[in-house]
């Protein structure tokens, strides 16, 4: 079995270590035997998504998110949507969330288009939301939690037919004020956790894993993993940061 992950704007969303996630799907994948090709999707890239299974659009400054929401919004948009419409497993933090979205309202009054895949809009908050995060995720009948970090000021807004990634435990999550991080809707999955979020929380690799691989094969079932060194570094912060 092979997945091809794509990378979108590697030279332009790449904050916090945001690569890591692309080595985390990939190690997972090679230690489990299935061949993964990393494929950089850049501004200059003609892609219809066809040839990609799970696709990965990181966060950046506010100068690199006007570039790419311009390539988004003119060249990709159609193309994009009828991919996630289709399945195609998602993965996006922070400003690649924001830009799935319909819009981005800032402090000015100004719009920034989304793509609109996701129904939920982002407004400029008066502070950054900065801090640890933990939170509760249940996908697909599984329940675990998530840790990461999160350095925002845009509060984001779930509208219908999108659910939450998680519930808040610690942190602020999507605007710091309905105790909810991130959205789900179909295979793609918007939040805002950097870290990078994936070597971090192994469950969520695999979810991510393993719908590309259904979505592509059919039913599969993925082989454990020793992840003990994985949820050392979860209950770590964990403990740190939750009282018991």
């Amino acid at each position: 079995m092979k997945l091809v992950i794509g990378h979108m704007y590697p030279e332009l969303l790449n904050l916090y270590g945001d690569r890591g996630n692309i080595i985390t799907l990939k190690r997972r994948c090679e230690w489990r035997g299935i061949e993964a090709e990393i494929k950089a999707i850049t501004v200059d890239t003609n892609t219809n998504f066809k040839d990609i299974d799970i696709l990965f659009l990181g966060g950046g400054s506010d100068r690199e998110q006007k570039i790419v929401s311009d390539d988004l919004t003119l060249k990709r948009a159609k193309n994009l949507k009828s991919a996630i419409e289709d399945g195609l497993t998602l993965l996006s933090i922070c400003g690649g969330y924001q830009l799935l979205g319909m819009y981005y309202l800032s402090s000015d009054g100004s719009k920034l288009p989304g793509i609109g895949a996701l129904e939920i809009y982002t407004v400029a908050g008066n502070k950054r939301m900065i801090d640890n995060i933990i939170i509760e995720s249940s996908i697909d009948g599984k329940a675990f939690k998530m840790v990461g970090f999160e350095n925002h000021s845009g509060k984001t807004f779930l509208q219908k037919n999108v659910k939450p990634l998680g519930k808040v435990i610690y942190g602020n999550g999507n605007n710091g004020e309905d105790g909810m991080e991130g959205a789900i809707y179909k295979n793609t999955f918007g939040t805002y956790l950097h870290g990078p979020v994936l070597p971090k929380n192994p469950e969520f690799t695999d979810i991510l894993i393993k719908k590309a691989l259904e979505r592509k094969y059919g039913n599969c079932n993925l082989t454990p993993l020793d992840d003990s060194f994985e949820h050392l570094t979860q209950d770590a912060i964990i403990n740190r940061f939750v009282k018991k």
